[in-house]
């Protein structure tokens, strides 16, 4: 019941991810930051069980740094989608199984911007976009109709709100507001929130 959408073009990744909190039938909180930055260029967008999500994304976030501090250089997007994809295997084979869906976003100075899925699986796929939880049934057949990777960060993020007011119109489930950033070669920046009321407020005017 959860919604994360990512885009990769040309020099640009674009992340958005729901703010709804919720627990069983209960709305918790509307303003959860589930976009967590694991290096200068490197972003986790990540859903699932509460308590998973919080704990395995700063796992993930302090290990990275535990590399730049040892080796004097930060994990590439690939090499970090590598070691999480490793760690959430390694711990769906024990006891310790983290119930989490990962969107990671990044920017290589040689390869540059990458998006990759993984899932609670550990299945991993390096992707031009893709989507977590319901929402993602709706916002796909949008991102396949006018996906292009020349598209500008405007663009794209116009592309964003298209899905959203579409996981808005369809869902029924109550998805109010979304946080959205991009990754790019100059680092990680916040856009503005995509939310019910600013797209209201559009369609008024």
């Amino acid at each position: 019941m959860e919604c994360l959408i990512g885009i990769k073009c040309n020099d640009f990744v674009m992340v958005a991810a729901d703010m709804t909190n919720a627990h069983s039938i209960m709305v918790m909180k509307t303003d959860e930051n589930k976009l967590h930055k694991l290096s200068n260029k490197l972003v986790m967008a990540v859903c699932g069980e509460s308590g998973d999500t919080t704990q395995f994304a700063e796992y993930i976030a302090k290990n990275i740094q535990l590399y730049k501090m040892r080796n004097g250089y930060e994990l590439g997007p690939k090499a970090a989608a590598a070691f999480t994809r490793r760690n959430l295997a390694d711990a769906l084979r024990s006891r310790n199984a983290y119930h989490v869906n990962l969107l990671l976003a990044g920017y290589d100075n040689q390869e540059g911007p990458q998006l990759f899925f993984v899932d609670y699986l550990a299945s991993m796929a390096s992707v031009n976009y893709s989507a977590h939880g319901y929402g993602g049934f709706f916002s796909t057949s949008i991102m396949d109709r006018y996906y292009k990777s020349t598209l500008t960060p405007e663009q794209a993020y116009d592309l964003l709100k298209k899905c959203v007011k579409e996981v808005h119109r369809r869902l029924i489930i109550n998805l109010p507001n979304f946080k959205v950033q991009i990754i790019n070669k100059d680092g990680i920046k916040d856009m503005p929130p995509i939310t019910a009321k600013g797209l209201a407020t559009e369609l008024l005017d």
